[in-house]
Formats: structure tokens, C-alpha cells, sequence
């Protein structure tokens, strides 16, 4: 399974790597969106773990998978800019800062009826 860097752009905002790939992987199966992500990372220089595949397209009768995918610079970033179902894809959910708890308001705000 050989991989090809087709574009990388860098997105400083977001603190991250933009990349467009292709994998060549003659009589095999598709691979599997943990082993690209191990690929992307290994040829971007970063690890596993900060690589977000996006999507991955195989043509039928092609042995080539082309997709997207993003190279973050820190898992705080990751969590804070991607949606919860691609982290779910990528078996990184454990990113996603948990939601706060609401703060209740004081009881007596509430019970005391506004005065006009």
C-alpha cells in the first residue's frame, strides 16, 4: 500500500494541515480508515493520533482510494474544531471537550415574580 501526497496546505487559524491523498493498494481490499490514517501520518511527519480522516473515495475496478483529511497540531484543536460523528469515525471521541453543566439559577430568582 504506497501513499501520494496530491496537495497540503497549511491552516495556521485552526492550527492544522489540509491534505489531499491517494492510496495505491493492488490486489488488496480497501483499506481500512485507521490504516490510512497511520499512512497520512507517517507521511506527514506528525502522529496517528492528531490525523482526521475526512472521506475516502474508491472507484469500482480501481485498486487506488483517494480522500481528505486534516493534520491537527495538538488534540485540544481537534476537539474543539471537528464534529462529534467524525471523531466517532476516527475512534477519537474522547477528544470532545463534555458540555458544562448548566448552573442553576438561585432558587428565589425563581420563585419571586417580577413587579411591574
Amino acid at each position: 500500500m504506497d501513499i501520494e501526497i496530491k496537495e497540503k496546505k497549511q491552516n495556521p487559524l485552526l492550527s492544522r494541515w489540509e491534505v489531499r491523498f491517494s492510496v495505491a493498494h493492488p490486489n488488496e481490499k480497501t483499506p481500512s480508515r485507521d490504516a490510512i490514517r497511520e499512512k497520512v501520518a507517517g507521511a506527514v511527519g506528525s502522529k496517528k493520533s492528531l490525523v482526521v480522516v475526512d472521506s475516502m473515495n474508491s472507484a469500482f475496478g480501481k485498486q487506488v482510494t483517494t480522500g481528505y483529511a486534516r493534520v491537527y497540531d495538538t488534540p485540544e484543536a481537534i476537539g474543539k474544531n471537528e464534529p462529534l460523528y467524525l471523531l466517532k469515525r476516527n475512534k477519537l471521541e474522547e477528544l470532545k471537550p463534555k458540555k458544562k453543566e448548566r448552573t442553576e439559577a438561585p432558587a428565589a430568582a425563581k420563585a419571586a415574580p417580577k413587579k411591574r
